[in-house]
């Protein structure tokens, strides 16, 4: 949260129409095989009317790798299905950002790892990203 917040905070995302939400509790239970999964999701970035983005973090010694399914499972139940879904891991040192298309079948995009200690700093590509999802958002919330 050291490096993510103020990142949230120069995207204007704690400001309205949106929300931080922290530590919410999800329990799906998947159609093949009754299977029940239970998890904490760090973040939710809301509005009213949309999820905008889920944010699962990590600590620094762990692969983002290790919260891509947790990421995937708490985005694949946003209850919208008329847009995308995004998510976000982060370690502290690596950002991975995740789009999900949801339908009949479901697909998901990965960015590339954007890390802090590339040349340049990667967070000027993070806080980017940041904003043109809010500046979707904005534009998705008027013209509904």
């Amino acid at each position: 949260m050291v490096v993510l917040s103020p990142l949230l905070d120069l995207a204007n995302l704690y400001l309205p129409p949106f929300r931080i939400k922290s530590e919410k509790s999800i329990k799906i239970s998947l159609e093949d095989g009754g299977i029940i999964m239970k998890g904490k999701i760090d973040l939710l970035v809301v509005s009213e009317q949309i999820l905008l983005m889920a944010i699962e973090s990590k600590q620094a010694a762990f692969s983002l790798e290790v919260g891509r399914s947790q990421l995937l499972t708490y985005m694949l139940v946003n209850p919208n299905y008329n847009h995308a879904t995004y998510g976000l891991i982060l370690n502290g040192n690596s950002f991975r950002f995740f789009k999900l298309v949801k339908g009949e079948t479901s697909q998901y995009a990965v960015s590339r790892i954007f890390d802090i200690f590339n040349p340049g700093n990667d967070l000027y590509d993070v806080l980017s990203i940041l904003k043109n999802l809010a500046q979707e958002a904005r534009n998705l919330i008027i013209n509904n």
